[in-house]
């Protein structure tokens, strides 16, 4: 099946492609569906609505299936965030530095045994016929005072994954797509598309 990435992150889509490859799922980039730089207004107040707003609109530019990922971290302390807000954490030209900064600014207070959280990542497929399916994943962890690592990219320096001694930034990349909230959200994905074969 080829379908069409409803972003225009290149970490995204290689980890999509990592994990969907086994599924028999070709995932193309909008560049090579031929479509121009699409930038998608995210408008909705969950993980889940932002991820259907942007597979619908890939899938209706594109007419083929397309699939989004909407995914943040959410962390305990502070109450949710920056969850939908992850990537503007720090404004709307923040990079992973900026929003990386600020949020152990807003976490310096706050005691290692209460330094939790979780990544979430909702996956939204889209179908040319309206079909719209649509999985979640999570990965709860602490959040570090510092960040460790070179890999990775948004808040994985500073997330050790439960059951882990390391950051997702100090991972290998197969063991990060085998216990991420995407590679989670993608394996639901697929039990639902077996599902709906039945």
């Amino acid at each position: 099946m080829r379908i069409v990435a409803a972003t225009q992150n290149s970490h995204k889509i290689r980890e999509m492609e990592a994990i969907t490859a086994a599924f028999g799922m070709e995932i193309l980039s909008q560049e090579e569906a031929g479509l121009p730089k699409t930038d998608i207004e995210e408008t909705g107040t969950t993980f889940e609505e932002n991820s259907a707003i942007k597979a619908r609109t890939i899938c209706s530019l594109s007419g083929l299936p397309a699939i989004a990922d909407d995914s943040g971290l959410s962390v305990d302390a502070l109450g949710g965030a920056p969850g939908i807000y992850s990537a503007r954490y720090a404004g709307p030209d923040a990079d992973d530095q900026a929003n990386n900064a600020k949020l152990l600014e807003a976490l310096c207070a706050v005691p290692e045994a209460e330094r939790t959280g979780r990544y979430v990542s909702v996956i939204t497929l889209a179908y040319p016929d309206g079909r719209l399916l649509t999985a979640r994943g999570e990965c709860t962890g602490v959040l570090l005072r510092s960040p460790r690592g070179e890999g990775g990219f948004g808040y994985d320096p500073l997330f050790v994954p439960d059951g882990t001694n390391m950051t997702f930034a100090e991972m290998p990349a197969d063991l990060k797509n085998q216990i991420s909230h995407r590679a989670r959200a993608l394996e639901r994905l697929r039990e639902i598309l077996r599902e709906n074969e039945a």
